[in-house]
């Protein structure tokens, strides 16, 4: 059922003294410094992923005052829910969000709302932010490193799972007039 608990927190932070350190793709040791970033449409051949701006007309109905405030917000309510709530929760995510982060939590609404076995086995997840920092090399992007551990009531699919620790990688921008939100919320585990 995977490592032992001990081995799963080293090999977190592992990734992220690894990504704190190496900075972006093609810039750790070897890389030659003098190259330049890949073109848009070669990064989303390699990626799968075209990174564009937040639609202008996106607004936020509270944003945070500071971008670690915006990444720890949205963290926290992304990690704690149960399937009674995790609807909710994810539509809330989308009023605090813009551009590919909003449509990654509007999404997991509408199919959280309708999954009959999440709602059948009573199952919940609950956690903490145990790190934010920067993404060294990246403007505005953020590791977040959370420890989490999901449960259900009405089943024993969850019994004696022991908390798992996860990474995601967050992007904010600034908004008008002021305030932070996130942009892009990416779990890696």
């Amino acid at each position: 059922m995977g490592r032992p608990a001990h081995h799963r927190s080293a090999a977190v932070a592992g990734m992220l003294a690894l990504a704190l350190a190496s900075g972006p793709a093609g810039c750790g040791p070897g890389a030659s410094p003098a190259a330049s970033p890949p073109a848009k449409v070669s990064q989303a051949e390699t990626t799968h992923e075209y990174a564009s701006p937040p639609p202008a007309s996106q607004t936020v109905a509270d944003p945070a005052m500071d971008p670690v405030q915006a990444v720890r917000s949205f963290a926290s309510v992304y990690i704690n829910w149960t399937a009674g709530t995790v609807a909710a929760h994810m539509r809330a995510l989308a009023a605090q969000s813009v551009g590919q982060a909003r449509s990654v939590v509007e999404l997991a609404a509408a199919q959280t709302a309708r999954d009959y076995e999440l709602q059948q086995g009573g199952i919940a997840n609950s956690g903490t932010v145990e790190a934010i920092a920067p993404l060294r090399g990246a403007v505005n992007r953020y590791v977040v490193v959370t420890r989490e551990l999901t449960r259900a009531s009405n089943t024993d699919a969850y019994q004696g799972l022991r908390p798992a620790w996860h990474l995601a990688i967050a992007d904010v921008v600034a908004l008008t007039p002021a305030g932070w939100a996130v942009s892009r919320w990416q779990p890696e585990s």
